[in-house]
This record gives C-alpha cells, structure tokens and sequence, in this order.
C-alpha cells in the first residue's frame, strides 16, 4: 500500500499550477453535468428526472417507498416528483397485486420512447465529452473512476444529487441539504 508520503506530488499544468484529481474531477463533472441536463432539456426533462425513468426501466414494480429509499429521496419530496413524471404520461402507478397498500412504478410505453432517446442522448454526450481519448483510454478511465467511486460506497445506478431534490425535481443545492 502507497502512504501519502509515497505518493508522487500532483503534476503542473503548462502555467506552472499544481492539478489535483478532486478539483480537476470537480471541474469536469460540472461541465458534464451541465452539458447533458442542456442535451436533455430539449426532450423537456432534468437529469433527475431522466434518472428515475433508467431506474423504473431497468427495475419495475418497486413501490414509491422502495424507490424513495433507493434514491434516498424522503416519500414526501418523492411523491410529488414522481406525479410531475406521471402527468406527463411517462411513469405509472399501479395497485402491487401482492400487497394493495402499495403503489407499484413503471414506465409507461411514452416513458420507454423517451428513454430511448435520452440514451441516445447520452451515448452523443460521452462521445463527445471523450472525443480526446481514444477507446483503449476511454475503457480505462472508466475502469479507474469505476473503483474510486466503488471505494467511495457511490452507486453506479444512483445519482447522489437525488438527495438534494426540491419536489419540482430541481437541485437546492450542497448547501441547502
């Protein structure tokens, strides 16, 4: 194992000014986040919002609650983003046939038409935002940021931004969490 005291110093960019990871991770994932909520903004969605629709989609039938929990969303900020969802026909609630206390989620067929193209949105999105690297790189970067966030307990499924929701689906910021 490699102390801090064994670890190589930061490299300096060509102004001389030391690069660190986090800040530069920090930089970039601002950047991507702001560039794919503008690609998504065109199919009248947030990232949040295109968020929960990949997770109905790829695991139907939770109730609210479930879904809240995994999100780590409180049910009473969960329910009215899940109904904005709902209104516009993308999501549905249905009495679970096992338990009728509970309302189970799916995707609707609109909500998997528009999942369809938020992926397509997205495959143009990393595209682009990778476009300097070549797949060899881009299949290792992926590899390594895969572990730190696996070694910082963070989800691949679940956005940590979901906690910070407003219930209209907007984030209120680290601050106000």
């Amino acid at each position: 194992m490699t102390t801090s005291s064994e670890r190589p110093a930061p490299a300096a960019g060509p102004d001389g000014a030391t690069r660190r990871a986090t800040f530069l991770l920090t930089q970039l994932g601002e950047f991507a986040a702001q560039s794919f909520a503008r690609r998504i903004s065109e199919l009248d969605l947030t990232p949040p919002q295109a968020g929960l629709l990949r997770l109905l989609a790829r695991s139907p039938g939770h109730h609210q609650q479930e879904v809240a929990r995994m999100i780590g969303m409180t049910p009473s900020r969960f329910v009215p983003f899940l109904d904005t969802l709902e209104q516009r026909g993308l999501v549905e609630r249905r009495r679970n046939p096992n338990d009728r206390r509970y309302q189970s989620l799916y995707p609707t067929e609109a909500g998997r038409r528009v999942l369809t193209e938020i992926h397509r949105a997205a495959e143009r999105h990393e595209s682009e935002f990778l476009a300097a690297l070549d797949p060899e790189e881009q299949l290792a970067l992926n590899g390594l940021l895969g572990r730190v966030a696996a070694a910082q307990g963070l989800s691949s499924d679940i956005h940590p931004g979901f906690r910070r929701l407003d219930p209209d689906g907007e984030s209120r910021g680290p601050a106000d969490t």
